[in-house]
């Protein structure tokens, strides 16, 4: 299998570098500046959880030719999805899969109309990790899942292929059987922890040291629970646990990749997380007080950064 990954960056090159490690055959498409780095330092992973890795890889940029791969992994933000499909157009063939490992839900959506259901695979991952400046994929615990599926369920051979290849690393891959329902899944909780750590501007353990803190990460994840199970995706009893235990976590240093995009002052998913989970809220006719709030206090911050307004 020839896989594809678009950006060497912090998901794209922690998992396309972990499938170096274990010897597939995997091309990185990045830019200019990460080529000059990657052709330097190698690609770097640094994981005190996981084992350090310094990679010799193969990277292009898009000025060079490039043929049809098997697999084509998307690990672009959202809001990049567009200039990320044209990217990868010239590395889709016939029998090309596409596995994006994008935050939010909308996007599978938009990849189907565009290159036909047949191609996505629906995948997503569970992993804290960032770029460093100096182009150091740094692991920030010991989280390292992916979990994948054809979007209508039924067993593969290339989701068998990918699974075996995962499976001769460390990363911890499980072939899903409903991915759709998953990736509602993941959103309930991405968008309360996004909602809420970018709002509070701190990590779930701080929020919770407030007086109201943990209630109102409840009260958030409550409302987002209700909009998957009105959608059709009811979150099972063991992952509402494993969420209320965290919101009660005085000592939780998590917090979702968007507050640090924001302390960093970058771009952020606002639209795509945030956004989405607001026009769902109010489609089914529920308070969208929090959802409101959070999603206007980050539409906000682009606003103010789109200016040059940050400090």
């Amino acid at each position: 299998m020839n896989i594809f990954v678009l950006g060497a960056g912090a998901v794209g090159g922690y998992y396309g570098g972990r499938l170096v490690e274990a010897g597939a055959n995997v091309t990185f498409l990045v830019r200019d500046r990460r080529l000059a780095q990657l052709a330097r330092d190698g690609l770097v992973i640094e994981s005190p959880a996981c084992g350090d890795a310094r990679l010799k890889v193969d990277a292009v940029t898009a000025a060079d030719p490039t043929k049809a791969f098997d697999l084509v992994l998307l690990t672009s933000k959202a809001y990049d999805l567009d200039a990320a499909i044209e990217a990868v157009r010239p590395a889709i063939g016939p029998g090309t899969a596409i596995l994006p490992l994008l935050n939010g839900y909308a996007h599978v959506d938009r990849l189907v109309a565009e290159f036909g259901a047949q191609r996505v695979i629906g995948g997503l991952a569970k992993i804290q990790a960032t770029l460093s400046p100096e182009g150091v994929v740094k692991h920030l615990n010991d989280w390292r899942y992916i979990t994948f599926g054809e979007l209508d369920g039924h067993a593969s051979e290339r989701v068998a292929q990918l699974k075996a290849l995962f499976d001769r690393t460390s990363v911890v891959a499980t072939v899903s059987s409903d991915i759709r329902h998953d990736l509602w899944i993941k959103l309930v909780h991405l968008s309360t922890v996004a909602g809420m750590t970018c709002l509070m501007r701190g990590s779930v353990g701080e929020i919770a040291r407030t007086p109201d803190g943990t209630r109102l990460l409840n009260a958030f994840f409550d409302l987002n629970i209700e909009i998957a199970t009105r959608a059709g995706c009811v979150p099972k009893q063991g992952f509402i646990d494993e969420f209320r235990a965290l919101f009660g976590n005085r000592d939780a240093a998590y917090s979702a990749s968007m507050a640090r995009d924001i302390e960093r002052g970058g771009p952020i998913e606002a639209e795509h997380i945030l956004g989405f989970m607001l026009e769902r809220c109010r489609a089914f006719g529920l308070d969208d007080t929090l959802h409101a709030v959070a999603y206007t206090h980050c539409m906000t911050y682009q606003a103010r950064r789109a200016a040059g307004r940050l400090p």
